[in-house]
């Protein structure tokens, strides 16, 4: 067991993290710092999503500041790239990244913070808390009332089409996993796709350009969180990017249906009251906050998420990084991360006053 102390604890190191320390090593005089995570491996969490990923966003909107991702800028990352990128971010830059290294237990002190974790404890004037927006896979409670005959598992578990059984298969929640997964699995098998709302679909490319460029130009991705139309688009549902769902949906290939309520069985009943047998069921119904780790008062809202503006979080030298909107439309994105960073780099390095509460 390790007790290391330290100026700056960086909890996390996928992209956030990992842009974080970008800044952090560039420090003069230096820091100290540390950013640990708990997965056996930097990239880990790309690595093992579904076999297929592809970025919807361009190379050239993936990739952290001081390293550009490799590859035909206009083209687009598989998941193993993006893990392979990150390896290299963190190897390029020395930066001191701890793994399998879990916090059980974050607490505030006189002097700053105490991380109880898996390998020691870790001591540090400010902290951190990188871990993104996809922490714990949100599965309902109707999955415990399906039969052991139903194959079930999350978009975050699912590999390829070979981990199910034979048989239909039931997407049930229709964000950007849940329908790349729905139109790879129906060029074998039948294929449902439950959605809660209406989906908004987006080319991934329109005249030749990235819609990314396009939303560049138009200033969509320069609103802010604290601007009107960035408070309003906030809260519209993330758009499907690419339109192979609703073509084959509108072919009947794949087959639509409401919102999921209730199920038995091996029978799910939806929203307009019909029902369907399943043999296998892909839960796309996202994920949920998880901090229960944070044993300090005043951090986390009653609704799981963390209490924070632009990532400074009421609590003098603790921060967040790598939120959806922490500021703008790509703040949870490779390409928008490293502006928050650098933000909070100024508040974390060169010691800002704390944003008013």
């Amino acid at each position: 067991m390790i007790e290391l102390n330290v100026d700056v604890l960086v909890i996390g190191a996928g992209q956030a993290g990992l842009a974080m320390g970008h800044y952090l090593s560039k420090h003069q005089p230096s820091l100290t710092f540390a950013i640990i995570d708990r997965g056996s491996q930097i990239g880990e969490v790309w690595r093992n999503r579904y076999d297929s990923l592809i970025l919807f966003t361009p190379r050239w909107f993936s990739s952290l500041p001081g390293l550009d991702l490799q590859g035909f800028s206009s083209g687009y990352a598989t998941k193993d790239e993006i893990a392979d990128y990150l390896l290299t971010y963190a190897g390029t830059f020395q930066l001191p990244v701890h793994l399998q290294t879990e916090v059980l237990r974050l607490e505030k002190t006189p002097d700053g913070f105490k991380a109880l974790t898996s390998r020691g404890i870790y001591l540090a004037k400010k902290v951190i808390v990188s871990t993104g927006p996809f922490q714990k896979p949100f599965i309902p409670s109707m999955a415990n009332s399906l039969s052991n005959d139903v194959y079930q598992v999350h978009t975050s578990s699912y590999l390829n089409p070979k981990q199910l059984k034979e048989g239909n298969v039931l997407v049930v929640g229709a964000g950007n996993s849940g329908a790349q997964i729905a139109v790879e699995l129906s060029k074998t098998r039948d294929v449902l796709i439950s959605m809660g709302h209406q989906p908004k679909f987006m080319p991934v490319e329109l005249a030749g350009k990235s819609i990314f460029w396009w939303f560049h130009k138009s200033g969509v991705m320069k609103a802010t969180i604290s601007s009107p139309f960035g408070r309003w688009l906030s809260k519209q549902p993330d758009p499907i990017f690419g339109k192979e769902l609703k073509i084959l949906s509108d072919r009947r290939v794949i087959l639509t249906k409401p919102r999921a309520v209730k199920a038995a069985g091996r029978t799910i009943w939806f929203q307009d009251q019909s029902e369907l047998k399943v043999d296998n069921v892909i839960w796309g119904t996202g994920f949920i906050s998880d901090y229960g780790w944070i044993h300090i008062p005043g951090v986390v809202q009653p609704s799981g998420k963390p209490v924070h503006r632009r990532g400074v979080s009421p609590i003098e030298g603790l921060f967040f990084l790598g939120l959806p909107w922490q500021n703008r439309r790509g703040s949870a994105l490779i390409g928008g991360v490293g502006e928050d960073a650098r933000f909070l780099y100024e508040y974390v390095a060169r010691g800002q006053d704390q944003l008013v509460f």
